[in-house]
């Protein structure tokens, strides 16, 4: 394959990369006129997060001594920018440059931006609306009117469906998802997998409850989201909301949502959870499984345990900037609206 420094590669390739940058300044501006305020996130930490499939970059951070620590590029701004909400920031945005090793595909770069953005005080819905503008923002940047990937189309201006995750596994999968979840929100695995054999879909005998749930989600339910017009999936179980805190009116699931065009997640959202204890507990369950599946385990950031009780109640989002771009400039794979190329 040509290297992405050629000449004759680069200008084919110049004009989307150009549109990257109007699409940037567009959002920033947008967010810069409601009263965010753009952060720049460390990009070494203690902790790269605590998700069991979430694989990290690690490194080590010497002292003047010559001492070395175990440290890590992160793999999302998250945990700081929760931690300026605790500082007392309220509205804030960064295009982070993140890392996430064992990545790598047509929709995936081991080093790519995330634009994450937070508001305190204000509800999820808030931030739902927020990613539906952005959408729109970059679609009237580029002037597409029909967003396009593997053959799904949708219009980046049409109203979102709205729909329960509960639904969309009714609708796509005929499977009652909730039946599986007990009221503490942890799903029985011998429940889903009867679930899955019921509408023949397999399983294998080791599949924890979160394994046959990705599994139909991206085999069933995926694929017909974002087709037509955007997709809101919102109301996760809480055992696949690490983050996110329980909704109000049923326990078993979480004020979690994703958007969704063409078939492709393109931003996942919460209703932040705040307490620290309830937090710890599920750090520890998922860093458990991870060292189930993969042997190893990564630390828990205490310093992010000690700043979520002066957290204030908050609504944030994390969204695949490159994802973006690639769909408003019609792009077909991430790689295509990169500057220079990953390894």
């Amino acid at each position: 394959m040509t290297a992405w420094w050629n000449k004759h590669r680069h200008a084919d390739r110049r004009p989307v990369l150009v549109d990257r940058g109007r699409i940037k300044r567009r959002l920033r501006e947008w967010f810069e006129d409601r009263g965010f305020t753009e952060v720049e996130c460390g990009a070494l930490v203690v902790s790269p997060g605590n998700e069991a499939h979430l694989h990290a970059f690690e490194t080590e951070l010497r002292s003047t001594a010559g001492e070395g620590c175990r440290t890590y590029l992160h793999t999302s701004p998250e945990f700081a920018c929760k931690k300026l909400l605790a500082a007392g920031e309220t509205r804030i945005f960064d295009f982070a440059r993140v890392f996430r090793n064992r990545e790598r595909g047509p929709l995936h770069a081991p080093e790519f931006t995330m634009l994450e953005w937070y508001r305190a005080n204000e509800p999820y819905e808030a931030v739902i609306a927020d990613t539906l503008r952005v959408l729109r923002l970059a679609a009237e940047t580029t002037g597409i009117t029909t967003m396009l990937f593997k053959s799904r189309e949708c219009d980046p201006r049409g109203d979102a469906e709205r729909l329960t995750v509960a639904n969309a596994f009714s609708r796509y999968a005929g499977i009652d998802l909730l039946a599986t979840v007990s009221d503490a929100g942890e799903g029985d695995r011998d429940l889903l997998a009867e679930e899955a054999k019921r509408v023949d879909f397999h399983t294998a005998c080791n599949d924890t409850w979160g394994d046959i749930f990705s599994k139909i989600l991206v085999a069933r339910v995926e694929p017909n989201l974002g087709v037509g017009a955007p997709t809101v999936l919102y109301e996760y179980p809480r055992c696949e909301a690490s983050l996110a805190r329980a909704t109000p009116h049923d326990l078993r699931v979480a004020e979690r949502f994703e958007l969704y065009v063409c078939g492709v997640e393109l931003a996942n959202g919460f209703g932040e959870l705040t307490d620290a204890a309830e937090q710890r507990r599920r750090f520890d369950a998922e860093m458990d499984e991870k060292q189930r599946v993969y042997g190893e385990r990564y630390p828990v950031d205490k310093d992010f345990l000690a700043a979520l009780p002066h957290m204030p109640p908050a609504s944030g989002v994390a969204l695949g900037f490159d994802r973006l771009v690639m769909l408003a400039t019609g792009a077909r794979s991430v790689d295509g609206v990169l500057w220079t190329a990953p390894p």
